[in-house]
């Protein structure tokens, strides 16, 4: 299969893939709207006329940025909506209070190497359940909304994480298994990208349209337990770079149909059969494998219902 190719690169910024896009009368989500490259990609969609809620664990925060982007924009329609990844219960509250279509969900919020083994109450890991099972059961809960825009498109923020580790079956919560903070990030950063095959397997006959993603390495506060950025310079971007890949996933005409694939740097990603040592990126065979996709669908189901 061909990969996509597009005119943007490196360094474009949501600014440059949304010359000529108009989002007036479309909704979208995007999950830790309030930090990070979350808040321009909120920011980005508003500037279009999208009218945007951030998903957010800290309101307040929350609050803060949703008044930020209406300002700038001149965009009214910025709301801001509680929601804590790890906890269930929190996610099911999201769900009900959500009564609209829905055009675009971006799965933004993250975590990343927790220096120690955290679990939630159900005793999941604490970086599988934020990155990924709380989007799972967010994004199952809002299928209905997303049929009904007719033309929906599901952004999965996944990273260069992926390259690190599979999705570890057999002991997903470290119950087992010593817990290593970056093999837990790149499990959950795998399975976001397995997120997007599979939700665009079984719901392309609906206009249902997902895609994963590596924004790049942007400084922002996800690396607060690692010391920092380990990225060259020269290979960094800013956080209007960062969100670019996700908001062209989100709202590009040249993406139109296109599902189930691995984007960095505004393009379709290579596959790569051993970890690069040169920050390269690229994506893992296993992260973009069908039959993976559909048996973690599967245990997440069971695990979230």
């Amino acid at each position: 299969m061909e990969r996509i190719r597009t005119p943007f690169g490196f360094s474009s910024t949501v600014d440059e893939v949304l010359q000529g896009i108009d989002l007036t009368g479309k909704r979208a989500i995007v999950t830790g709207g309030s930090s990070g490259i979350g808040i321009e990609t909120a920011r980005a969609l508003a500037s279009v006329g999208a009218e945007v809620t951030l998903a957010v664990r800290r309101l307040d925060a929350g609050e803060r940025v949703a008044a930020n982007i209406r300002a700038s924009t001149g965009n009214p329609n910025v709301r801001v909506g509680q929601l804590d990844l790890s906890n269930i219960a929190s996610v099911k509250a999201f769900l009900t209070d959500w009564q609209s279509s829905l055009h675009i969900l971006v799965n933004n919020a993250g975590i990343m190497a927790l220096p120690e083994l955290e679990r939630t109450a159900e005793g999941w890991e604490m970086q599988f359940a934020t990155n990924f099972l709380g989007h799972f059961a967010l994004t199952v809960g809002l299928h209905k909304a997303l049929a009904a825009a007719e033309g929906a498109r599901i952004v999965s923020v996944s990273s260069s994480g992926n390259l690190i580790a599979p999705v570890i079956f057999d002991d997903l919560h470290f119950n087992f298994l010593p817990y290593e903070p970056f093999v837990a990030y790149g499990q959950s950063k795998t399975a976001c990208a397995l997120l997007a095959v599979e939700a665009s397997r079984r719901w392309a006959a609906e206009r249902i349209c997902a895609n994963a993603l590596n924004p790049g390495a942007i400084a922002t506060n996800l690396q607060k337990h690692t010391g920092g950025l380990r990225t060259p310079p020269e290979l960094r971007k800013t956080p209007q770079q960062g969100a670019a890949t996700s908001v062209l996933l989100a709202t590009s005409p040249l993406l139109d149909g296109v599902g189930g694939r691995y984007f960095e740097d505004c393009n379709e990603a290579a596959v790569v059969f051993r970890r690069p040592t040169d920050f390269s990126g690229g994506v893992a065979p296993y992260a973009i494998d069908p039959s993976n996709a559909e048996r973690l669908w599967n245990v997440a189901l069971k695990l979230v219902s």
